[in-house]
């Protein structure tokens, strides 16, 4: 399997330093371009929670950690890199900029992924000169930890780009999935679309309140969905006669009142006061910093419960879970070997043979 050499991130947010965070964790050196002034700072606070989660996961020891360079430029930023992430904002403008600037500087044969979560590769290319490389490398917060990345490919993708990209991402413990066709949003963020859609009009009903509604999926379906999903869940329902009878079943309901996920409740003041204030009692007076602590130690609890199940292959998360740790401690043992070292062996002339 492929392995990425050398990497560049273009953006330093909170999926871009995500990004880092798992390519220098699995020792790969990465270059880092962003222009907010805070952004080292930002990435630091990110590689510190990554690490802690990290040595959670394997506590015999990590991989010798790859080095973190901050690039003043984009140019300076993906020189000599294989394997480029591009997670700047949601603005096709600003994309374009973007990735004009990286196709222009940026070895030929490198694979570009956008982090973008609906912008279409498609429209991404039209700015490139090499657009066959670019994919959309969708991934989930916290990247370091979740390892679905949807792969989605544009009009002018080609096929070996694709490929490529998935084993890449394979290698740094991520669980890729080809989307079959572009559609904006992809698949993961239509189905939270339509969850966050409705969870709005419970809101602004005064149904229920934020953190009632956060309970009422933290300890029904959202446990069933992190170990078998919606589809397999609904298989399971349906009794011995599995799928066919939960459809015809529960089927009617989907013609029922009971939904107003085709209308979008207005995102007035009134409204996100209401949210905002409720998610502020909810925090209990916890940092963000303190909350991703504890959503990082819960889902690599989750993950190492999945990696027992099935007679200790794993089931799910869990088995890309072992696959993962004994990779992490498999290069951890490895012994390091300079960078000088091999540019040295690489140099060296080979002798001919006869």
């Amino acid at each position: 399997m492929a392995g990425i050499r050398k990497a560049a991130a273009i953006g330093g947010g909170v999926i871009g330093a995500g990004w880092v965070a798992r390519l220098l964790l699995n020792g790969i050196d990465v270059s880092i371009f962003d222009p907010d002034p805070e952004a080292e700072r930002k990435v630091s606070e990110v590689m510190k929670n990554s690490r802690r989660a990290y040595k959670a996961m394997v506590p015999g020891g990590l991989p010798k950690e790859g080095k973190l360079t901050f690039a003043k430029t984009i140019e300076a930023a993906v020189a000599g890199a294989d394997f480029i992430q591009e997670s700047v904002p949601e603005r096709l403008d600003l994309k374009h900029k973007v990735l004009a600037e990286i196709d222009k500087h940026a070895a030929v044969d490198a694979i570009v992924g956008s982090s973008t979560s609906g912008i279409l590769p498609s429209d991404m290319q039209t700015a490139m000169k090499h657009p066959e490389r670019l994919v959309v490398g969708h991934p989930y917060n916290p990247v370091y930890l979740l390892p679905l990345v949807e792969i989605v490919g544009g009009k002018l993708t080609s096929p070996e780009a694709v490929e490529k990209a998935r084993e890449l991402y394979a290698s740094i413990g991520m669980k890729p999935v080809v989307i079959r066709k572009e559609i904006e949003a992809f698949v993961g963020d239509r189905l939270l679309e339509a969850v966050w859609r409705e969870s709005l009009w419970l809101i602004k009903d005064d149904i229920t309140t934020v953190e009632e509604l956060d309970d009422i999926i933290r300890y029904s379906f959202g446990i069933r969905w992190a170990q078998m999903g919606m589809f397999q869940v609904y298989r399971v329902a349906g009794g011995e006669a599995g799928m066919r009878h939960f459809i015809a079943q529960f089927g009617p309901c989907l013609s029922w009142p009971w939904t107003k996920l085709m209308d979008v409740p207005e995102l007035d003041e009134e409204l996100v006061d209401k949210i905002a204030n409720q998610s502020d009692e909810q925090a209990h007076g916890l940092s963000i910093r303190e909350l991703e602590r504890i959503r990082d130690d819960n889902l690599v609890a989750i993950m190492e419960a999945l990696s027992r199940q099935n007679k200790g292959k794993g089931w799910g998360a869990g088995a890309l879970y072992n696959d993962y740790t004994k990779r992490l401690s498999k290069l951890a043992q490895k012994p390091a070997t300079s960078k000088a070292a091999e540019k040295a062996k690489a140099s060296k002339p080979k002798k001919k043979k006869g």
